[in-house]
C-alpha cells in the first residue's frame, strides 16, 4: 500500500530504570476509546516536535519527571485495516533511554489518558495484566543488555 494510502501515528516512550532494578510504568485509563492498562511512559508525537522532545513532554506529563532522553533503543511498528470510514492505520513507535534530571513523581496532565504513575520491580512486571506491547519491547531490550 502506497504512503498516500493510510495514516502514520508516531509514539515515543522513555525507558526508566532505577538503580534498585524498577522500572516505570503509567496507568493508561483507555480514554474512553480502549481498555485500560499499564504502559510506558510516553505516547503521540506532536506534528512539529521530535521524538527526543515528544518523550521529555510525555514523561513529564505522565510522571512528574523531568528528564534527559538518550538514545532509541527498540522500534516496533503494527498496522490497523480500514475501519468504517477511517483508513488503515500504521503506528510507529520508538523506546529510548531516559534519565530523570528533576520533578516528582505525580502525573501533572489534566484529564489526560494517564491515571498515575508507578516504579514497578523488575520482577513483578509479568504479573500486570492488562499491559501493552510497548512493555513487552523493553523487556526484551533489558533481557538483551543482561546477557
Amino acid at each position: 500500500m502506497h504512503f498516500t494510502e493510510f495514516d502514520t501515528r508516531l509514539a515515543a516512550y522513555g525507558l526508566l530504570i532505577s538503580d534498585d532494578d524498577q522500572i516505570l510504568l503509567t496507568w493508561f485509563n483507555g480514554g474512553g476509546r480502549t481498555e485500560p492498562g499499564w504502559t510506558m511512559p510516553g505516547g503521540g508525537v506532536e506534528f512539529d516536535e521530535s521524538i527526543e522532545d515528544a518523550v521529555a513532554r510525555e514523561v513529564f506529563e505522565e510522571t512528574g519527571y523531568t528528564v534527559d532522553v538518550g538514545d532509541i533503543v527498540a522500534e516496533h511498528h503494527f498496522t490497523l485495516p480500514r475501519q468504517g470510514t477511517r483508513r488503515p492505520m500504521r503506528s510507529q513507535q520508538f523506546l529510548l533511554t531516559a534519565t530523570i534530571t528533576g520533578g516528582a513523581l505525580g502525573t501533572t496532565e489534566t484529564d489526560g489518558t494517564t491515571d498515575f504513575a508507578a516504579w514497578v520491580p523488575l520482577g513483578e512486571v509479568t504479573a500486570l495484566h492488562p499491559r501493552a506491547d510497548i512493555i513487552e519491547l523493553a523487556l526484551d531490550v533489558l533481557r538483551q543488555r543482561n546477557h
